[in-house]
């Protein structure tokens, strides 16, 4: 199926988003579990199969509008070097993330390509409601426990 070349070209700039979120994700994930933050190490890498799960999605989905998915782009990724920065830096990309994918939602309406649509809505919520509101959550018990005592619970 020849899809729009407006959602195409927005879902490659998501993909790019994604495969950088996923690399971000991946060094963090190894970081703490080196650092013996097990319980940050968990959740991180599960947020980055999270990414690598929404990258499969619109790979296929690219493919599916007869696109062709360039896994060798992707954004610029930020690695931190303490622990809340990591968590601002995964946070940042998050809210980077969302407004990508409101904008892609709103081509996907314009074009009317509902399915694509849909399959965006599904990451956004994703992205919204769990990754980008457990960094919140993360960051708040930091300023509300300190840093020290927040580290102690995460090994």
């Amino acid at each position: 199926m020849k899809g729009s070349e407006k959602v195409l070209q927005q879902l490659s700039k998501l993909l790019r988003g994604e495969l950088a979120a996923r690399d971000q994700y991946f060094t963090h994930s190894r970081m703490y579990l080196d650092w013996g933050l097990n319980k940050l190490y968990e959740r991180i890498n599960h947020e980055m199969q999270d990414e690598t799960q929404h990258a499969t999605l619109l790979i296929e989905r690219i493919l599916f509008l007869g696109g062709t998915p360039d896994l060798s782009q992707q954004d610029a990724i930020k690695i931190g070097k303490t622990v809340p920065e990591m968590l601002q830096n995964d946070l940042d990309f998050e809210y980077s993330v969302i407004g990508d994918l409101k904008e892609a939602i709103a081509v996907c309406e314009s074009e009317q390509d509902y399915q694509s649509r849909k399959i965006l809505l599904d990451i956004l919520t994703d992205t919204e409601e769990d990754h980008a509101y457990w960094l919140e959550k993360q960051l708040k018990l930091i300023d509300q426990l300190g840093l020290p005592n927040y580290l102690q619970s995460q090994m």
